[in-house]
């Protein structure tokens, strides 16, 4: 277990609680109610994004034709840190549709007929534009 954080209203004490809906850490009964004071935001997150998450970071070997066609970090960190994609990624039948390419057996054969309808082929180019915005 990492170490403690400090309480997130107060900045002092240590913290052992969350807040519920936001997960700011906080000390005690008055620094959650002086939180409370301002209306709080869930962080969002879909299933789609939890799934990708989990095949971004999973221990199993792939082949790549092209090695160059792999992404470098900083382009991963900009598709998961973009809010337009983010937000494409709460659509359920984009989620289904990925999480379809990611399970098949040929997921080459699955992503072109994902490319013939128009929610993957419109998160396909979100993704493209924020990888290479300059084109």
């Amino acid at each position: 277990m990492g170490p403690r954080k400090k309480c997130g209203v107060c900045d002092e004490a240590e913290s052992k609680y969350k807040c519920p809906n936001c997960l700011v850490p906080y000390c005690s009964l008055v620094c959650f109610k002086k939180h409370k004071e301002v209306p709080c935001v869930k962080p969002e997150s879909s299933a789609a994004e939890v799934k990708l998450s989990v095949v971004v970071h999973a221990e199993r070997p792939y082949h790549v034709d092209e090695p160059g066609e792999v992404l470098q970090q900083l382009q991963l960190q900009s598709i998961a840190s973009s809010s337009e994609i983010r937000d494409a990624l709460k659509d359920e039948e984009l989620q289904k549709l990925i999480c379809n390419i990611d399970s098949s057996p040929d997921a080459v054969n699955e992503i072109d007929k994902a490319m013939e309808l128009d929610v993957f082929r419109i998160f396909t180019d979100k993704i493209l534009s924020t990888i290479s915005p300059h084109q």
